[in-house]
């Protein structure tokens, strides 16, 4: 739709064990503004409310994947690599700039319990679509 920033509007992905996954990335996306939106038995969707974007599946995990998520601000990187690792995931790169994608683009990597790479991005005062 013209007009409409967002593309994708959900994604989905098969984790090894559901209830864990959901603690864990609950934990982890609760910085970024990220909560239980929708639940099944076999599946778990997170976002806003009523409206969820990242999709945990009851299922064997078809290989690491790397997830990019939104983040307001730099405290809002920091506390969700804080909030990741504390939930059992594992450093995959710390809160900081990664000029090499742009000036701006300030980020930070944890891989979850299946290995995924999940990373939180600010893009400081760039312009966003």
């Amino acid at each position: 739709m013209a007009g409409d920033p967002y593309v994708i509007d959900h994604v989905s992905f098969a984790v090894g064990d559901l209830a864990r996954a959901k603690t864990f990335y609950v934990a982890a996306l609760e910085p970024l503004g990220f909560g239980v939106a929708m639940e099944f038995p076999v599946a778990v969707g997170l976002g806003l409310p009523d409206r969820p974007q990242l999709w945990l599946q009851q299922g064997t995990p078809a290989g690491p994947i790397h997830i990019a998520l939104h983040a307001r601000d730099e405290a809002s990187v920091q506390a969700f690599h804080a909030a990741a690792l504390a939930a059992g995931g594992s450093d995959n790169g710390g809160p900081g700039l990664r000029p090499q994608y742009h000036p701006t683009y300030y980020a930070a990597y944890v891989k979850d319990l299946d290995g995924n790479n999940l990373e939180a991005v600010f893009h400081g005062g760039r312009p966003q679509p």
